[in-house]
């Protein structure tokens, strides 16, 4: 795990003293060694910051070389097969040295060897990867399937003075000259409704993210014209999901399970290997659990697993995942956090993401991670579990839009009103007695998005409806347009799959990369930490998406095929409960220690001076919140988070 940046300059003097500027910005995602390549002739210069995992000596070090001096490249993540991809590779090269053991230099030979595209059709890992063509003198970029590892790019500067900059995150991009930061207002009216900023758009202007699956290719006329062509993709989870759809494996349900807990076992295998001290996040929840229980099958001494756990009612699972972990006789470490030293976080967090990003489970993430990194280098997730398998409560909902379609509007806005006639807190109370309720953490809060979406014109999209949170943002953003994302670009292409499916597909394709794995990749990396998920093996992920929804979703329960394979492992009793999520009461906190703060973040001539935010209704939402009319706690992270970010943005 590492992190990369660099940049073309045909403009100007290549200066080493500005690639090791963006390298020190970085630095945190590769603490172990660094290494700097420049071409002055081309006008290109790579920078790598490295946390050795695999093969710790000097012969892992990048920028790396191909044998043939063809290729130069930077990487940041894992490859896993790719002792399997040397062996294939003995047969075909010219040579029968290799100067060490490290992914890249199998990478690096493998591009020599079979091309770029070729070469990433065979490989099962996370990556972020740039290469020098020095035939050709090209650059490609090129992000991994799932989008674990991110990646930045963009020309940037003003008149002669122009560059094309790339790096994992946008720190290393700020430390370039010439660098502009234009904020993108459009950007912020995403945030506001999905809690983070899509693909490919950033917060400024002119920088975009690789999407998943993505490659880029800039040839020398394009460096020259400094023109920027579209990337495109060699391999798309929704053409795995359409066709997986469209053609299940049928398997009686033995088989699949018995196929399942083979497949999980080898991704999970693989990605145990590394030459650093390795572990597991446990929330004793299904997936973490899974891949715990996977894990130990494996290994010959008790896994280290990490959990963190508040003694705030309805927010601690540190207690079911210790029982997990003692069934299992893993080496399990908890710390239960105060209070203080979550909100101790806060400040660090407009830094730690680069961009406005406000899911408030990235506070216990880091948390985590930061526990994890004191014992281990690498720690592997359940993440991505709920979108393979059918696990997020909403997924029950999505089906609404078939039931109500023929319905009146007129009959479902008073639906909607009826179900707002309680408060949240009121429905949380009652909802013990009502049937099928018990199984909702936060009951009351899922039925006013309920109510949300009922009321809403937008019923050709329920996706859209509920995983947003402001439902209007561009009448709270001033001057902003609601950009397009995965979110709503990729509907026609999920045409043969029912509401269900099409939310898991763009999950997976939205709020799993965009949101997600941010989350987790800052957070881990934020301490030096790499973060591995089993479940983005992407034949793990086509795997799943062959399987019949039947053995995904039954009875109303998720994930019915991962807790089959669970069951063989860990008993049910350990497992079966809620869903409850990662998060912290941010609600109580707003309205107790953290009220003063977001006070001064929510000042309204504050919101008119700084002039991104209409305050009316901020304040309005924000009044109701206090008051405990009603829970807005996610809408007014959004803002705060945005807030927090340009109170640092502009050094105030």
């Amino acid at each position: 795990m590492c992190g990369i940046c660099g940049y073309y300059s045909r403009s100007t003097t290549v200066r080493g003293d500005v690639i090791r500027s963006m390298q020190r910005a970085i630095s945190h995602r590769g603490p172990d060694d660094c290494g700097v390549w420049r071409d002055d002739n081309a006008g290109i210069v790579f920078g790598h910051q490295r946390l050795a995992v695999v093969d710790l000596s000097a012969a892992g070090h990048q920028p790396m070389h191909s044998s043939t001096g063809r290729f130069t490249l930077i990487f940041n993540g894992e490859i896993y097969n790719h002792k399997n991809l040397r062996a294939d590779l003995q047969a075909t090269l010219s040579h029968n040295s290799w100067r060490g053991h490290s992914d890249t230099e199998t990478l690096l030979a493998a591009f020599e060897a079979w091309g770029v595209e070729i070469t990433l059709q065979r490989l099962v890992g996370m990556f972020a990867i740039a290469l020098w063509d020095r035939e050709l003198r090209s650059l490609t970029l090129v992000r991994d399937r799932m989008g674990e590892k991110p990646l930045y790019f963009g020309w940037q500067g003003r008149g002669d003075a122009v560059a094309f900059l790339f790096a994992s995150e946008l720190k290393a991009l700020k430390a370039h000259p010439q660098f502009i930061g234009e904020i993108n207002r459009d950007a912020i009216a995403l945030l506001l409704r999905y809690n983070c900023i899509p693909a490919p758009h950033s917060i400024y202007q002119g920088i975009a993210k690789l999407p998943p699956g993505h490659l880029l290719h800039l040839s020398e006329g394009d460096l020259q014209r400094r023109s920027l062509p579209d990337s495109r993709p060699y391999w798309s989870l929704l053409d795995v999901a359409a066709t997986g759809v469209a053609n299940p494996g049928l398997k009686d349900t033995d088989t699949a399970i018995g196929e399942l807990d083979k497949l999980l076992r080898n991704a999970i295998g693989q990605q145990m290997v590394a030459d650093v001290p390795l572990g597991a996040f446990l929330s004793g929840g299904v997936d973490s659990s899974t891949v715990v229980a996977l894990m130990q099958a494996q290994s010959e001494h008790p896994v280290k697993t990490f959990t963190i756990g508040f003694n705030e009612k309805g927010f601690n699972e540190a207690v079911h995942a210790k029982a997990v972990a003692t069934h299992l006789g893993t080496d399990h470490t908890e710390l239960y956090v105060s209070p203080k030293q979550a909100m101790q976080v806060i400040p660090t967090l407009p830094s730690l993401y680069d961009e406005p990003f406000s899911d408030s489970s990235q506070i216990p993430t880091f948390l985590v991670s930061q526990l994890a990194r004191q014992q281990v280098t690498v720690s592997l997730s359940g993440d991505g579990g709920d979108e393979l398998f059918c696990g997020y409560n909403r997924y029950l909902s999505f089906n609404f839009r078939a039931r109500a379609r023929h319905i009146p509007h007129s009959i479902l806005r008073v639906a909607g009103r009826l179900l707002t006639t309680l408060s949240p807190q009121q429905w949380d109370k009652i909802s013990p007695w009502i049937p099928g309720a018990s199984g909702y953490a936060n009951f009351g809060d899922k039925l006013y998005k309920l109510a949300a979406a009922l009321s809403s014109s937008r019923l050709d999209n329920p996706y859209l409806i509920l995983v947003s949170h402001w439902l209007e943002p561009q009448r709270v953003v001033v001057n902003s347009n609601e950009l397009t994302s995965a979110y709503t670009d990729f509907q026609s292409q999920l045409a043969g799959l029912d509401s269900t499916q099409k939310g898991m597909a763009l999950d997976g394709v939205g709020y799993l990369p965009d949101d997600i794995l941010v989350k987790v990749d800052r957070a881990a990396m934020g301490v030096s930490l790499e973060s591995r998920m089993p479940f983005l093996d992407h034949r793990v992920v086509e795997y799943a998406w062959q399987l019949p929804q039947s053995l995904k979703l039954r009875k109303g329960c998720g994930k019915w095929i991962l807790r089959q394979v669970l069951y063989r492992y860990v008993p049910k009793e350990l497992i079966e409960r809620p869903k409850m999520g990662f998060g912290v009461p941010l609600d109580v906190w707003l309205r107790g220690p953290l009220r003063d703060w977001a006070e001064t973040l929510l000042n309204e001539s504050r919101l008119r001076h700084e002039g991104f935010f209409h305050p009316d209704p901020i304040r309005r939402t924000w009044k109701e919140h206090i008051s405990g009319v009603r829970n807005w706690h996610y809408h007014l992270w959004d803002v705060l988070m945005f807030q927090a970010w340009l109170e640092q943005e502009r050094g105030c």
